[in-house]
């Protein structure tokens, strides 16, 4: 029987004993510590200014200088019976650190500072008030920055982990079209910066080892 077992177990090593790749299915991401279910895909890209230095008597350039860094991507989101962060804003409605701070008058379009409906369309002048208030945001570029934090994990027990810092949002966008068979929002961000992927380890008694990610979600996968 020990045998037996041994061999099952060399053979499965073969394929988790090895470099391994992922697709969108193995994928979770994560908003800081709140898992986004209607996330359909996410792109970031990693641009940096460079010059090249010329002197006198050579065509050739002698160096190259090294100038600003711009980190950014899109989010394309499923969208069903209701806004993609609509669940993620609803459980952080009571949370001041979700809030942004603007004039009374800009709560929402159409509304005075305690919620009643005044007007449709521009502001009016007599509700232009300088009072500054806190808000709950309903634009996705009034979200505060956040972290987002990309775990991969396949049926063989191998994991990976990628991070995003600092996202902020700027622009949302969608539609709706008799040829299409799902409706999609997308959005697109900046970033402050944007870490390695790099292999979580392999599994310890069922349990995927996710040591050194910096998030405070449970990160722990059971593996059947």
């Amino acid at each position: 029987m020990p045998a037996s077992q041994s061999s099952a177990t060399n053979q499965i090593g073969r394929f988790t004993d090895t470099y391994t790749t992922f697709s969108g299915a193995d994928i979770v991401c994560c908003f800081d510590n709140v898992v986004i279910g209607t996330l359909s895909g996410i792109t970031y890209s990693v641009t940096r200014e460079k010059a090249p230095i010329y002197t006198m008597g050579s065509p050739n350039p002698r160096s190259f200088s090294r100038g600003k860094r711009g980190i950014a991507g899109s989010l394309i989101f499923t969208v069903f019976d209701r806004p993609s962060l609509y669940n993620l804003l609803l459980k952080n409605v009571d949370n001041d650190s979700m809030k942004y701070f603007t004039r009374s008058s800009n709560v929402l379009p159409g509304f005075d500072s305690n919620g009643n409906v005044t007007h449709r369309g521009i502001t009016p002048p007599d509700y232009q008030t300088r009072d500054i208030r806190s808000a709950f945001p309903y634009y996705a570029d009034q979200i505060p920055p956040f972290d987002v934090t990309v775990t991969f994990a396949n049926e063989y027990g191998q994991a990976a982990v990628r991070s995003i810092y600092g996202v902020e949002l700027l622009n949302e966008g969608s539609g709706a079209s008799m040829d299409d068979i799902v409706i999609e929002e997308t959005m697109t961000y900046v970033a402050r910066d944007v870490g390695p992927m790099y292999a979580t380890g392999q599994p310890r008694d069922g349990v995927l080892d996710f040591t050194g990610v910096d998030s405070d979600i449970n990160t722990e996968i059971i593996v059947p």
